[in-house]
C-alpha cells in the first residue's frame, strides 16, 4: 500500500525499537516541475502567383490546397494552446499579410491566433458555424476574405503585366516583422529581455541570435522559380534568419529553384519537392507539423541531411539527399 497511495506511513517496530519512517523512495511523492513552454511561431508564405496555380489546377486546385492548408495550420494551433501562426502571400511585384489581418478594413476584426482582438461577438456566425472551433473559423474567415481582396483588387501602382516572380524578399521581410512584433510584445508583457543570447554554430564565422521564450520558423510554399533578379535582397534576409536562428522549409510543388534548397540548408531547415502534389496534406503533417527542435541540430545542417540521433533528435529531417550549390 505505501507504494500505491504514496503517503508516508510507520512501519511495524520490533520489541524496544522506536518508530521510523520508511525509505525515502516509498515514502515521498514524485514532484514534477511544469515549466511554460516557449511560444511557437509558425510563419507560412504562400506563393499566390496566378498562372502558377493555374498551370497546377489540373492537379490540386487552389481551392482544394486551402482546405489542406487549414487543416495543416489548426494541427499547429491545436499543439499547444500558445502557438502562434502568420500568413503572408508573395504576389507578383508585392507582399502582404493574410492573417493576422494588417487592418480591420481588410475584412474580419483585427486577430491573433484564431481569437477575437476585441470585445466585439459575432453572433451571426456563431449561430450559423455552431458546429465549428470557433479559434479555426475565425482563422479560416479571416483568410478567405485576405485572399479574396488580394487577388480581385489590385492597387493601381501594381497594374503592370504580371512578371514569373513574386516578391519573395518583401515576404520574408514581413515575416521577420511579425517575428519582431511578437517578440517585442513578449517583452513587454512577461519581462522577458528583449536582446537575445549570442552563441555560435558549428559553421564557421556564423553568429546566431537565441530566445528562449519564442521559437519561429518559415514554412515557404513555392510554384514559382525565377528569383535571380531578387538575389542581393533573399541574401540579406536569408542571413538575417541565419542570425535569428529562423529555418526557412520550403514545400516546392513545381517548378526548380536551387536558391531555395541553398537557403533552408543555410538556415537549417527542410527542402522538400514534393511530386505527387494531391498529396500535400501528407507531405504538410508528416515533414514540417513538428517542431525543429524535435529534429535535432547536428549531422551536416539542414537541407534533410541529418542523421538519426544527431545532436539529440527525435525525428528525421526530410528532404532531398543533397543540395545544389551551383549559381542561382
Amino acid at each position: 500500500m505505501d507504494n500505491l497511495d504514496g503517503s508516508d506511513h510507520y512501519s511495524k517496530p520490533s520489541e524496544g525499537q522506536t518508530p521510523f519512517f520508511l525509505p525515502p523512495e516509498t515514502t515521498t511523492t514524485n514532484t514534477k516541475i511544469h515549466t511554460e513552454p516557449p511560444i511557437s511561431l509558425l510563419t507560412i508564405i504562400l506563393d499566390t502567383h496566378p498562372s502558377a496555380w493555374a498551370l497546377l489546377s489540373p492537379t490540386l486546385p487552389f481551392s482544394t490546397f486551402l482546405a489542406h492548408l487549414l487543416v495543416f495550420i489548426n494541427a499547429h494551433l491545436a499543439c499547444n494552446n500558445s502557438n502562434q501562426i502568420c500568413l503572408i502571400a508573395a504576389h507578383p511585384q508585392r507582399a502582404e499579410f493574410l492573417y493576422p489581418s494588417p487592418s480591420p478594413s481588410a475584412g474580419a476584426p483585427n486577430q491573433e491566433n484564431g481569437h477575437p482582438a476585441g470585445p466585439e461577438k459575432q453572433q451571426s456566425e456563431t449561430t450559423s458555424e455552431a458546429n465549428h472551433y470557433r479559434p479555426f473559423l475565425s482563422l479560416q474567415q479571416t483568410l478567405l476574405t485576405s485572399l479574396t481582396t488580394l487577388l480581385t483588387h489590385q492597387p493601381p501602382s501594381t497594374q503592370t503585366p504580371p512578371t514569373p516572380s513574386i516578391a519573395l524578399s518583401g515576404a520574408l521581410t514581413l515575416a521577420l516583422t511579425d517575428h519582431n512584433r511578437l517578440l517585442s510584445s513578449l517583452s513587454a508583457t512577461k519581462n522577458v529581455p528583449s536582446s537575445t543570447t549570442t552563441t555560435t554554430t558549428n559553421a564557421p564565422n556564423l553568429t546566431t541570435h537565441n530566445t528562449s521564450a519564442l521559437h519561429s520558423r518559415i514554412l515557404l510554399i513555392s510554384l514559382t522559380g525565377s528569383l535571380s533578379s531578387q538575389y542581393i535582397p533573399l541574401t540579406n534576409t536569408i542571413f538575417a534568419c541565419q542570425r535569428l536562428q529562423i529555418p526557412i522549409s520550403v514545400a516546392k510543388l513545381s517548378g526548380d529553384a536551387a536558391f531555395l534548397e541553398q537557403a533552408s540548408d543555410s538556415t537549417r531547415g527542410a527542402y522538400l519537392n514534393i511530386k505527387h502534389p494531391r498529396g500535400i496534406l501528407q507531405y504538410l503533417m508528416m515533414a514540417f507539423l513538428s517542431e525543429p527542435l524535435s529534429k535535432g541540430s547536428g549531422g551536416g545542417g539542414g537541407g534533410g541531411k541529418g542523421e538519426d540521433g544527431a545532436g539529440g533528435s527525435i525525428l528525421r529531417h526530410v528532404g532531398e539527399s543533397g543540395v545544389d550549390f551551383r549559381a542561382a
